[in-house]
């Protein structure tokens, strides 16, 4: 119980004693901070400080004040406090006869959206010799604000976060096909263009040239090599021919392929790190020590003495490593083309099966039609239903809709399938708050860190936590109901209103914020224009205007409603 209550309580008894008729407590024996009360994360706190002129508070008297807040239909107490006069034994607060005396006492209610038109009354329970004294209760503060609250509404406005395509109209790949040759030869041998890789490389070739409408060739491009040992003059005549004769080779195949692609190439004389890689790849018993004569000596000729000198590591080289840098690499660049915007579209109106699921979510994206967004992304998680990436955009659809139970079963789909999904634990957290559950909220925001849009929505759950500040900083720049809410509880009106002015699809609580922030600076006008079209988009929030304490000294604005 406060101490407010407490010095109520007390006043009561006294007076009662002094006069067993007509005892009153005035409600001017109290102040209260603040006054109307104000819902702040969750909590509404309150301070009273109660003071007890001279003789008043009789010297024999116990009494218990509880603090309690009235609305229509019910109340909730809070704790009691207890004060005794100068002749009573006891361990409470003591209030002299002929000084007089003062408490404060802090207290809180869980907040209830009921309490928003409501009444702080303190209630009293006293006794003189253990003789009940009646004492009727006093009125000592009006209401709760309960602005903080609409963190709840502005969650709803929020900017959800959407599970996007991969697609890519135009993908650029690569085939690769190896021609080998013999020690210190460079013809192209017949074996090796007959190989299934080479022939694989072929085919493409002829494909893709054949098929300019879903494939465009970029280039073939030919490195060839010699491996690292018979010295440095040897190898480079001998990879310059290689390149040479495999240049040759692909220039026939792509004129026989009917294809005017280029050709590139180029050559390494020693390939020393093709050899480094092998060897690190390999099984070789001393493959450390030879990777450290590499990282020991930079000249080639000074390395492929050095690692001669290993005779027995030599051999494995000779057998298993060196032949196979002995090669000329043949790649095959090409782009794989698309489906065009207009052939996607005219694929989902004629047989949708035949699009992947990339295409079906980049087709939702080329229609601002609502209902087209939601056909396109129902058909995506028919067609593909272990991609949890069309439930949770369709979960977007339902929740901005205000239809919660539909977004979160399909949120809940979306996390069945992928359970650290960072979109949809953002948009479950949205879904928390707009419920009025800022608790569960947070236990998905913090599997959501990775979406771009969970640092705004983590802002929302501040302001339900009564954290302003922080939530500015997480809203700031998002131009939102929940940047301009986080002003106004930080009393930056003015930037509430800009805000406000800013936002992309203003809804009804847009108005309504506008109102309340015009409230807060006594702009009658602001307050009964944007009360009227706060209505007008929302035709609930006229019973929660005459209820809002925020307008309190706008009646005629109210009124007029």
């Amino acid at each position: 119980m406060t101490k407010s209550s407490r010095f109520a309580l007390f006043c009561a008894g006294v007076l009662m004693l002094a006069s067993c008729k007509n005892f009153q407590v005035k409600e001017e024996y109290f102040v209260v901070n603040p006054n109307p009360l104000e819902v702040q994360g969750g909590e509404v706190n309150y301070t009273v400080t109660g003071t007890f002129p001279e003789k008043t508070f009789i010297k024999k008297v116990v009494c218990v004040a509880t603090p309690e807040l009235r609305w229509e239909g019910g109340s909730v107490k809070g704790e009691p406090v207890t004060l005794q006069g100068e002749k009573i034994t006891g361990n409470n607060q003591v209030i002299e006869w002929k000084e007089g005396g003062s408490f404060t006492y802090n207290g809180n209610f869980k907040y209830q959206p009921e309490m928003a038109k409501s009444e702080l009354y303190v209630t009293f329970e006293a006794t003189k010799k253990g003789k009940p004294i009646e004492v009727e209760p006093v009125k000592i503060a009006d209401g709760v604000i309960s602005t903080a609250e609409l963190y709840a509404e502005t969650a709803k406005g929020a900017n959800t976060a959407g599970s996007k395509d991969a697609f890519q109209r135009i993908i650029k790949q690569a085939q690769d096909a190896n021609i080998m040759f013999v020690i210190q030869q460079a013809n192209v041998r017949s074996s090796e263009t007959n190989s299934d890789a080479v022939k694989a490389l072929k085919e493409s070739l002829k494909n893709f040239a054949a098929d300019t409408k879903n494939y465009a060739i970029d280039n073939v491009e030919i490195s060839a090599y010699a491996s690292p040992d018979g010295g440095f003059k040897l190898n480079d005549k001998l990879a310059a021919q290689r390149e040479k004769n495999a240049a040759n080779y692909a220039k026939n195949e792509v004129k026989k392929a009917k294809s005017t692609a280029a050709i590139e190439s180029k050559y390494t004389a020693q390939d020393w790190d093709g050899f480094k890689s092998l060897v690190e790849q390999s099984n070789l018993q001393d493959k450390d020590l030879i990777i450290r004569v590499l990282s020991m000596y930079d000249d080639p000729e000074k390395r492929e003495a050095e690692i001669k000198n290993l005779s027995a590591v030599y051999k494995d080289l000779a057998a298993d490593i060196l032949p196979q840098l002995r090669r000329a690499r043949l790649t095959l660049n090409y782009q794989i083309i698309g489906r065009s915007d207009e052939e996607i579209q005219e694929a989902y109106k004629t047989d949708a099966s035949v699009l992947s699921v990339e295409e079906l979510l980049y087709a939702a994206t080329l229609t601002e039609d609502k209902a087209a967004k939601k056909d396109i992304y129902t058909t995506a998680s028919k067609n593909y239903p272990n991609d949890y990436r069309a439930f949770n955009n369709l979960g977007e659809i339902a929740f901005k809709d205000g239809d919660f139970a539909t977004a979160e079963a399909n949120y809940k789909k979306a996390l069945a399938i992928k359970a650290d999904a960072p979109e949809v634990n953002t948009n479950m957290g949205l879904l928390c708050l707009a419920q009025n559950k800022p608790a569960d909220a947070q236990a998905y925001f913090a599997k959501g860190g990775q979406s771009s849009e969970n640092n705004e929505a983590l802002g929302n759950m501040y302001i339900a936590q009564g954290q302003y500040e922080r939530a500015l900083t997480a809203l700031k720049g998002s131009n939102t109901n929940g940047e301009a809410l986080a002003m106004i509880m930080t009393k930056d009106y003015a930037g509430a209103q800009k805000v406000l002015a800013a936002v992309k699809n203003p809804d009804g609580n847009t108005a309504y914020l506008a109102a309340v922030a015009a409230a807060r600076t006594n702009d009658a006008a602001a307050v009964a224009q944007n009360l009227k079209k706060a209505v007008s988009l929302d035709s609930s929030l006229k019973e929660k205007a005459q209820k809002d304490l925020e307008f309190a000294k706008f009646q005629d604005a109210v009124n007029a409603l």
